[in-house]
């Protein structure tokens, strides 16, 4: 019988330990995803905090929302004093809701609000008018993949055809939640 020496068994233990750390970071994006559907289920926005960059986020979704204004506002619309002036102030109270509502605070009063509206139509577990109400689910179906090595979406493809994409992002060994791209403005 061949005893392995104490090099053989260091190597398999490295070994060993480098799939193990692989696994991780593989299966890590899916754990995220599904961290944030619980911390959902249960409006546990302690637990949310865990899986979201919020500042990052806030500043994603400002970035988007002033890239919305100014095209919706049309290439004329800054080159009056009037509209820059405007322009400033939508771009200021839309960042301002962003800095409210993109925090573990507004996400729970968002949670609450959801209750609320899905208890007035009876949305309700088993129908029961005092039962609990459906949770929110924004990552039900999405399709899930990688971007890159240190990124990874969500897609969510809404009923019209338009998509929200979440945008998740590995730092160290864990990931994090950094972007919501917004779905595209339905035509009128």
């Amino acid at each position: 019988m061949m005893r392995r020496s104490p090099l053989h068994r260091a190597g398999a233990a490295v070994i060993v330990a480098l799939l193990l750390l692989t696994a991780w970071l593989a299966v890590g994006p899916w754990l995220t995803v599904r961290g944030i559907e619980r911390a959902l289920e249960r409006r546990d926005t302690a637990a949310l905090d865990r899986y979201v960059d919020f500042p990052m986020l806030r500043a994603n979704l400002k970035a988007q929302l002033d890239d919305r204004l100014v095209r919706a506002a049309g290439p004329d619309a800054g080159a009056s004093m009037l509209g820059a002036f405007a322009l400033a102030a939508l771009g200021g109270a839309s960042g301002m809701a962003v800095d409210t509502l993109a925090t573990p605070t507004g996400i729970t009063l968002l949670l609450q609000g959801h209750a609320v509206w899905q208890r007035a139509h009876g949305r309700t577990v088993g129908g029961d008018a005092w039962a609990a109400t459906e949770p929110a689910r924004p990552l039900r179906n999405a399709q899930l993949r990688y971007a890159s090595l240190s990124r990874f979406t969500a897609t969510v493809e809404h009923a019209d055809g338009r998509q929200t994409v979440f945008v998740l992002q590995r730092r160290g060994l864990r990931w994090k939640l950094v972007d919501i791209r917004l779905p595209a403005i339905a035509p009128s």
